[in-house]
């Protein structure tokens, strides 16, 4: 175990420190994990989340066809000419996100809003740069208030045997959807002192045409096929990505037809941001092989240790660890292996969990905020920063991450708290 702890905490350094080559060292590290024996050879295909690879692969391919179309950048005038400042504008954007990712996954929120983003930084000649954390870390807070909004989400309501409405109300009480919600409006004035200076007027017109309406179309049906795909109990596990890669078929097939024989899959391919999806194969293998060395199983006995019998001390230390916790691991071992750990605590205490779930989920979730590489969405707005020709700091995240993921984490850590632990 202490190997697999001390080449895990060797990866994450170099991960912080060398930006670009995060791609290479995680499948570094992916391969010596295996070759030590952390991780067994048979378990390295079952280890990648093989969902969230195919839905990354099959939004980034209809997101190009999206971009193509002109549609984000008559999105992008449609939103400057409602706003009087970039620094609104800006705002706007990221709470835009956020709303989005209540209802679907976080990276294909991602995926879907950042060519925006994008396209409102070239017309305002600012730095996309802080934008488009701006968007993912928005993304990151609000997938907690819904069922369908994470994974952990759907941890969650499986594990506890909630339904999609469980999430608003619950027992006679708000779910933890408030919570969620009270401490995205808490970030309204964090992201306003962030972007403090840029209160340049903003003068735009609506003058895009676009010139194709079907990928606009096909966006939207990747959007509806989550949702509606959410609301089944025990589909296969594979279901969202296939989802998004069925779209990104039937987009290339349009394409084909429209153009005629002598269009090229080219372009669109080569829009498939194949770093990211290496990087995040190779950090699925080193979880698992933390998971394997009983790392997690480890971290979740020191929560029982520490806690003793105070609900509030318990409540606390689950909160903060696990935005931590999941600053570096990747939340979804984490919180599919402390809820057991949670559920036990709690019937230990004589109390209902769900106190201490809720806790988990809002620390697990927003953690994720506080480093470049803590969580998916993370990564794949780096990653279409990078194609764009824009390299991102650790140092530019924790600009924007850290008092975003504080102010989220306090102010949802209280209102929880209030609802379930008086």
């Amino acid at each position: 175990m202490v190997l697999a702890l001390v080449l895990f905490l060797i990866m994450y350094v170099i991960l912080l420190s060398k930006p670009d080559v995060r791609w290479i060292t995680a499948l570094v590290f992916a391969g010596i994990f295996v070759v030590l024996g952390i991780l067994p050879v048979n378990h390295v295909i079952k280890a990648v989340n093989w969902n969230v690879i195919l839905m990354l692969t099959g939004t980034m391919i209809v997101v190009e066809m999206f971009i193509e179309s002109l549609m984000p950048m008559r999105l992008a005038e449609l939103l400057l000419k409602k706003v009087s400042t970039v620094q609104w504008a800006v705002v706007v954007l990221a709470l835009f996100a956020g709303v989005i990712s209540a209802f679907v996954d976080n990276v294909a929120t991602v995926l879907m809003v950042a060519p925006i983003g994008i396209e409102v930084a070239k017309k305002l000649k600012v730095n996309p740069v802080p934008i488009i954390i701006s968007i993912a870390v928005s993304s990151n807070l609000q997938g907690a208030a819904t069922l369908v909004g994470d994974t952990t989400s759907i941890l969650l309501g499986g594990y506890a045997n909630m339904s999609f409405n469980d999430f608003f109300w619950f027992k006679g009480r708000p779910g933890i959807c408030l919570s969620v919600e009270l401490g995205a409006l808490a970030t309204l004035p964090v992201l306003l002192w962030i972007f403090r200076r840029n209160r340049q007027p903003v003068h735009q017109d609506v003058e895009t045409e676009v010139n194709d309406k079907v990928p606009g179309l096909l966006m939207i049906g990747v959007i509806a096929g989550l949702i509606v795909a959410s609301q089944f109990q025990n589909k296969p596990e594979l279901t969202n990505g296939c989802i998004c890669m069925a779209f990104a078929f039937i987009g290339l097939i349009y394409e084909k037809i429209r153009n005629g024989k002598d269009y090229s899959f080219k372009a669109v391919l080569q829009a498939v941001d194949y770093k990211t999806l290496l990087l995040l194969i190779g950090l699925f293998i080193v979880i698992e092989g933390i998971t394997e060395a009983g790392v997690i199983d480890a971290i979740a006995a020191v929560f029982v240790k520490i806690g003793g019998h105070s609900t509030f001390l318990m409540y606390t230390l689950i909160v903060f660890a696990s935005v931590i916790i999941s600053a570096f691991v990747d939340n979804i071992p984490y919180v599919a292996t402390m809820l057991p750990v949670v559920q036990g605590i709690a019937v230990s205490m004589g109390i209902a969990p769900y106190v201490l779930y809720y806790g988990l989920l809002i620390g697990a979730t927003l953690g994720g905020n506080l480093t470049p590489v803590g969580a998916s969405a993370n990564i794949a707005g780096i990653g279409i920063l990078n194609k764009e020709g824009y390299k991102v700091s650790t140092r530019d995240f924790l600009n924007i991450g850290v008092p975003f993921t504080l102010t989220a984490v306090v102010v949802g850590y209280i209102a929880n708290w209030l609802v379930w632990g008086l």
